[in-house]
């Protein structure tokens, strides 16, 4: 990504809101990410030329951030909230404001759908790469104040990240996850179903019951196998809602990229906290009885992405990404025929 095209789209982008149509999240700084990573630098500038057109303008602010608490999930304030972290990331380093914010903004990672955290990993990943970039730190900016503008908790997980070791019933993820009940009406938007996950009388119960992470070394196999899980269950589950439960990956994907630019200490919440929105996004989008895994073409892992840019739809291009990642980590090839399901579903 050395030859500035990530950093051109990024120009493009930051003049553009973090949503469009009222509450849509804006994609486009994800998914150019995603196709510079893997070599696809080419189709950027195409990619957006069709993308922008849907775009909102940046929000205007109201007035400036005084009071952080009662400000965070107010989405009249995002305007406020993007200048708040552009005045932040340039009086400080950006290591520094993610330590500083990251457990303030863990507990509503149901933010935009999960598309705070996951806008967050995709900053995070890029500027791994160009520590002090400028359009790369004001990205991470635009991430943190999209985050904190949509903050949304899941119902019940707040004691989970605040005490992600507390003792109570202990499962592996895949028993964790095959626990997960469904919310009885799985109608309306997002926001609408996960306002439904308070009502489910075993919600709170199979929330807790993931083993909880004793050491940042286990936090971090345990969002490995979260991840793992949770492209597997795609081919499962996937039909039912071919875009949404693309978050079910992607969300716990963005946590594990960013634990290396966290304090160890904040690597059991982040399990705690990913555990959550992938089970919230499990509940309210996945049927109760999965169907078997379909044939999807093998093919090596730039196939994969290869076929997921072409495909060009966002949610395809970050599947891909978040698998390609999980199959690195696993070996398992089942994982790459995700993204391939994802593109004939989508």
């Amino acid at each position: 990504m050395s030859d500035g095209i990530l950093d051109e789209a990024y120009e493009r982008l930051h003049r553009t809101g973090p949503e469009y149509e009222g509450w849509l999240s804006n994609h486009g700084p994800m998914a150019v990410e995603a196709l510079a990573r893997h070599g696809h630098q080419q189709r950027v500038h195409r990619w957006l030329d069709d993308y922008l057109g849907r775009l909102d303008e940046l929000p205007r602010g109201l007035r400036p951030i005084d009071d952080w608490r009662t400000a965070l999930g107010d989405e009249k304030r995002a305007g406020d909230w993007l200048a708040y972290f552009d005045r932040q990331l340039r009086d400080h380093p950006w290591r520094d404001v993610l330590g500083t914010w990251w457990p303030r903004l863990l507990p509503g990672i149901a933010a935009g759908a999960t598309h705070g955290v996951i806008r967050v990993g995709h900053a995070v990943r890029a500027l791994e790469a160009d520590d002090t970039n400028r359009h790369r730190v004001t990205e991470l900016a635009q991430a943190l104040g999209y985050w904190a503008a949509r903050w949304q908790p899941v119902p019940g997980a707040g004691r989970l990240i605040a005490d992600p070791s507390a003792e109570r019933e202990q499962v592996d993820i895949d028993a964790a996850l095959a626990g997960v009940p469904r919310i009885d009406d799985q109608s309306g938007g997002v926001r609408d179903r996960l306002g439904r996950l308070a009502r489910v009388p075993r919600w709170e119960l199979a929330l807790a019951a993931l083993r909880p992470a004793r050491t940042p070394a286990e936090a971090q196999r345990g969002l490995t196998t979260l991840v793992h899980r949770a492209g597997l269950n795609y081919l499962r589950f996937g039909h039912a809602s071919p875009v949404m439960l693309v978050h079910a990956v992607t969300a716990p994907t963005a946590v594990l990229r960013t634990l290396p630019a966290l304090d160890r200490a904040l690597w059991a919440p982040s399990l705690a906290a990913a555990w959550a929105a992938t089970a919230a996004m499990t509940s309210v989008y996945a049927p109760t009885d999965g169907i078997a895994p379909p044939t999807v073409t093998a093919a090596t892992p730039a196939e994969v992405f290869a076929r997921a840019a072409r495909h060009g739809d966002e949610h395809v291009v970050k599947l891909a990404d978040a698998v390609l990642d999980a199959h690195a980590a696993t070996g398992d090839e089942r994982l790459l025929t995700a993204a391939g399901y994802a593109g004939q579903l989508i």
